[in-house]
């Protein structure tokens, strides 16, 4: 898929790993639409795209909320049009033993992981119908193929993400669009509230810019090719 022109919706991107994609995705010639739940960053974040030379707009939006998303996506459609390429990447994870979680924290991390992919998904995927073209782009985590010690509720939402990928794959496919599900492992970003420099080994862990190649790689492969489920790892972690 040629990005020049496209019109790309990034969740969760105001920082992290969403930024990254954003700001590849912009490199590539692409209008961006981002939203994250902090105006303020969202703010900064649109004019560092804007700064970077790229058409972009974006708005505070709780992606696990339904009138927010669906007045989110009146905005996308009011700025920029109709959607090319939806990169769900808005999420969050508590690092707790289950014994010591909270419903609030699990319920949390559902709504945003899961809910949050669907809530998106349905309010972009009938432009893409309409074309009859497109890309949906999920970021879950090796963590929701393998388990990881205190992120049970993180490993299950990311397990659902996977699941919803392949299915919709199933659903969408007939209408050219295409489903991939990005699988990073350990990338440097404060998610579960840690900073760069407080992870052990860090220069060794994934970054968002290498995710951003991925999925940037991922969405410029030929139409007729699906990357539908993809894995990153630390070369040397």
């Amino acid at each position: 898929m040629d990005l020049t022109g496209a019109v790309c919706v990034v969740t969760g991107g105001s920082e992290g790993i969403g930024k990254a994609i954003a700001l590849a995705l912009a490199a590539r010639g692409a209008r961006l639409a981002i939203c994250a739940r902090t105006p303020g960053k969202v703010k900064a974040a649109v004019a560092e795209l804007r700064q970077a030379g790229a058409t972009a707009w974006g708005a505070p939006c709780d992606v696990s909320d339904d009138q927010q998303v669906r007045g989110f996506a009146d905005g996308v459609h009011r700025e920029l049009g109709p959607v090319d390429v939806l990169v769900n990447n808005a999420g969050l994870g508590h690092l707790v033993a289950v014994e010591d979680m909270t419903l609030a924290q699990f319920d949390e991390t559902f709504a945003v992981n899961v809910r949050g992919v669907f809530l998106m998904t349905r309010a972009f995927l009938p432009d893409m119908k309409a074309k009859q073209a497109g890309t949906i782009v999920n970021i879950a985590s090796l963590a929701g193929r393998n388990p990881v010690h205190h992120l049970a509720a993180y490993a299950a939402s990311k397990h659902a993400v996977l699941g919803f990928s392949k299915s919709l794959m199933l659903e969408v496919r007939k209408h050219n669009i295409r489903v991939a599900a990005i699988c990073p492992g350990t990338v440097v970003t404060n998610i579960f509230g840690k900073r760069a420099d407080d992870i052990e080994h860090g220069e060794r862990k994934l970054f968002p810019e290498d995710v951003a190649h991925t999925v940037v790689a991922t969405i410029e492969a030929a139409g007729r090719a699906m990357i539908s489920e993809l894995d990153i790892r630390p070369t040397n972690p």
